[in-house]
């Protein structure tokens, strides 16, 4: 019987199969931030441990950094001592770090692609549930807790259960004015958001095929809040175009081994999933979430349907029956590491360019990298958006959650391309509707929640 791909990757990690369906994994590239990784540092240094293969971690800042005026000491008590600490682990460790003003600096999951630490049949690992991402490349990327940082800094390894594996085929071409974020929040819709708990996700079909890298990282960021574990893309000519070249991607004979080794990952056309889903791309629509969870996503020209409960209806301040697009917003947040980067900007500008945004729309654009922030300088983009009214910002996690100075003020509504819209996540009594890149643009303009086919060449 053939193998999965989720299979393969999993089977080449397995250091030891314990018992009760459990293994203890290797782990290929550790990215760690200022978050989650003091406690891990502690934990060593309490033991006396040193890390076991320190050139395998790849560490930046982008949690707690301000995204204005990040040349000054950083305002923030709490976010300057989470920043001050992680630089301050990683001098005693010799970690490299992109700290603020370093030219690699970003969100964690938008560098690891950008310097090709993220590759085909990795095992990739963070304290970030939106690890996810790394898995459009047909790695195994997932979130991991404190604790297991600490395991990964001190062993390389974890203890973990095996996950059941699940398939989701969408096929089809993408519908004018539909983007990978819309393709992602209509499957959470049908799945629900635990509908992928205990399984590794495996997105397969014409309509990812035809995405770019970029696109592709938005599906799989997001696998987490349908309650997966993680979710993937099989590697193709696309990966393989998108890493050749990068700086920690593999050079001459290697990248050809590479390559050869990352074409044998595809799922074998005899293997078997656990569970299998099937969508038409023709049935997906612009979407936008009308509640408190990412599975409350609909159609952006949709009513608040019969299905909202009482309880996010009376802090989205929405009714059933009423039209989104009559929902007014206030901020407007283009950015995170779902939808930071240049692709995410382009469509947006192209959206907005040579118009205005409404007088009471506050609109952040934040890239997700330096590298980005830069090229969409180049490009002029960051100009588009100021003379629309944007505010075109420096690189971090800013407004996708009250970690920093980027928060969303109590009962004013952001349409965000975040990956989240519990209740404060932006902000304490703070609401948020997701979106794609282009209906944010959109809602900008108009200023209340809009579809973006209409503003389509």
């Amino acid at each position: 019987m053939g193998k999965t791909i989720i299979d393969k990757i999993w089977d080449a990690h397995e250091v030891k199969a314990l018992e009760g369906n459990a293994s203890v994994l290797y782990i290929d590239r550790h990215l760690i931030h200022e978050v989650t990784s003091p406690q891990a540092f502690a934990g060593l240094k309490r033991r006396g441990v040193d890390i076991f293969r320190k050139e395998q971690i790849t560490a930046t800042v982008d949690h707690n950094v301000p995204t204005v005026n990040q040349h000054l000491p950083i305002k923030d008590a709490l976010s300057k001592k989470q920043v001050d600490t992680l630089v301050a682990n990683c001098e005693e460790f010799g970690i490299d770090l992109y700290g603020l003003g370093h030219e690699r600096q970003g969100i964690v999951h938008v560098i690891g692609p950008e310097i090709g630490v993220t590759q085909p049949g990795k095992t990739i690992v963070c304290g970030d549930s939106h690890t996810s991402t790394h898995g459009a490349f047909g790695a195994i990327a997932f979130g991991i807790g404190t604790s297991q940082v600490e395991q990964v800094m001190a062993t390389q390894c974890l203890i973990l259960s095996r996950p059941k594996t699940m398939r989701v085929r969408v096929d089809g071409p993408m519908s004018p004015g539909v983007s990978a974020k819309d393709v992602t929040l209509y499957i959470i819709a049908q799945l629900g958001a635990e509908g992928g708990s205990g399984y590794f996700v495996e997105y397969a079909g014409s309509t990812f095929e035809a995405m770019s890298m970029e696109e592709r990282m938005t599906v799989c960021n997001m696998s987490i809040e349908m309650g997966a574990r993680g979710g993937l893309v099989a590697p193709d000519e696309t990966t393989f175009a998108y890493l050749k070249g990068k700086p920690y991607a593999p050079k001459g004979e290697q990248w050809e081994e590479a390559v050869a080794y990352w074409k044998s990952l595809p799922s074998d056309a005899d293997a078997t999933f656990d569970k299998e889903f099937q969508f038409a791309a023709a049935d997906i629509a612009p979407m936008v979430t009308f509640g408190t969870s990412p599975d409350t996503g609909v159609a952006v020209d949709a009513k608040v349907p019969d299905t909202a409960s009482a309880k996010a209806q009376a802090y989205m301040q929405l009714t059933q029956g009423m039209a989104l697009e009559d929902t007014k917003a206030d901020y407007v947040f283009i950015g995170s590491c779902t939808n930071s980067r240049l692709e995410d900007l382009r469509a947006a500008a192209n959206i907005i360019k040579g118009k205005k945004k409404a007088d009471h729309v506050t609109a952040w654009v934040v890239p997700g990298s330096v590298a980005v922030m830069n090229q969409a300088k180049a490009e002029g983009l960051a100009d588009i958006f100021t003379a629309a009214g944007f505010e075109f910002r420096e690189p971090g996690c800013s407004a996708c959650l009250a970690m920093n100075d980027d928060k969303i003020p109590a009962g004013a509504l952001c349409v965000s391309t975040s990956n989240r819209n519990f209740e404060g996540r932006q902000g304490p009594g703070a609401r948020t509707v997701l979106a794609s890149p282009i209906t944010a643009a959109a809602t900008a303009l108009k200023g209340y929640i809009e579809d973006p086919r209409k503003y389509l060449n």
